[in-house]
């Protein structure tokens, strides 16, 4: 049986001068948790205490700009550097030469690029609902607006304070919005924002809330969020072309250690990187990637949807790179 919420603890370390709120449970092996948007550390509630069951220490950070860590002012300070960066500046503030690094959603992107840019430090990599892309040849907003049209979400971003004030105008209707829309039980959402609408307007007031979101959950997302607000969160997007530009060196490069892709049928990400047919090709990017988990049914919020699911297979795999670990020592 899973411990009960009381048992996670909350405190903050300095990640090499940024003031980094972790929420964390068990002992063990360390197991770091990267949430992604419009989210926080709360979106690892259940993975955070089925991973101290099994024996790990498990730590999920607010990244830079989200929440209690909140950040800098300037979307300049937001690139993959700086994120990649604060993983392994939180990995030193714990005391710790290695982890298993687990993200989601725009959590992914980090995790693959710290296991890219410092496979020393990671022992194992999972992403959730974002697989691993190697760098491309065209810088990605042209490509954003070549597939999608100038009112692609991401693109929409782009804009300071626009994204912001339509955020924050209401913020249970945000997060109702986004965490029913990009759910496995609505009906497919397209993020393209009409002339003249706002990025709510392509997901519907759903006629009630997904069955494994409570209200609670959407209270404790707008509390999270109410004092840094939405402008760091909004600055990753603001970077993905600088991006781009700083990773030339990594150009198609792969990932190069253990990896897990695990993802809902019924995300709209895998929707836009090919559906599951793409599923057979991401070991060409990463060549020790396990057998991808699809999980039917399931949307975009992987593991708030599925936590059972997420949590078995997140601990599986790293029981697995225990043993290995293990054989290696005899």
């Amino acid at each position: 049986m899973a411990q009960p919420p009381e048992f996670l603890s909350h405190r903050y370390v300095d990640a090499r001068g940024l003031r980094m709120h972790i929420a964390e449970a068990g002992t063990g092996p360390l197991v770091l948790l990267l949430h992604g948007f419009p989210e926080c550390w709360y979106s690892w509630r259940h993975q955070l205490l089925a991973l101290a069951e099994a024996g790990y220490h498990a730590v999920a950070p607010d990244q830079r700009g989200y929440c209690r860590t909140g950040g800098p002012a300037g979307p300049g300070e937001y690139t993959i550097l700086h994120l990649t960066g604060d993983v392994i500046a939180l990995l030193d503030a714990l005391g710790e030469q290695h982890a298993v690094v687990v993200g989601h959603d725009w959590g992914a992107p980090v995790a693959w690029h710290t296991a890219l840019l410092r496979p020393d430090r990671v022992r194992g990599v999972i992403g959730l609902s974002v697989p691993y892309r190697p760098r491309g040849s065209s810088q990605p907003t042209q490509a954003m607006r070549a597939s999608f049209g100038d009112g692609y979400y991401m693109l929409y971003f782009q804009q300071p304070g626009v994204a912001e004030a339509e955020l924050e105008a209401n913020p249970r209707q945000t997060f109702l919005r986004i965490l029913a829309g990009g759910s496995g039980e609505a009906e497919p959402w397209i993020p393209v924002v009409p002339p003249g609408s706002g990025f709510l307007d392509t997901a519907a007031e759903p006629p009630r809330r997904p069955s494994w979101l409570t209200s609670d959950d959407i209270e404790t997302f707008v509390t999270e969020y109410a004092t840094a607000g939405f402008t760091g969160p909004l600055n990753w997007y603001r970077n993905i072309d600088r991006n781009w530009e700083l990773t030339a060196a990594w150009h198609h490069a792969p990932v190069s250690v253990p990896a897990l892709y695990i993802a809902g049928d019924r995300d709209l990400v895998l929707a836009g990187a090919g559906g599951p047919a793409v599923l057979p090709k991401l070991r060409a990017f990463a060549p020790l990637l396990r057998e991808p988990v699809l999980l039917t049914g399931c949307g975009h919020w992987t593991q708030q949807e599925r936590p059972e699911e997420v949590s078995t297979a997140v601990i599986g795999f790293i029981r697995d790179l225990d043993l290995l670990t293990e054989r290696g020592r005899r």
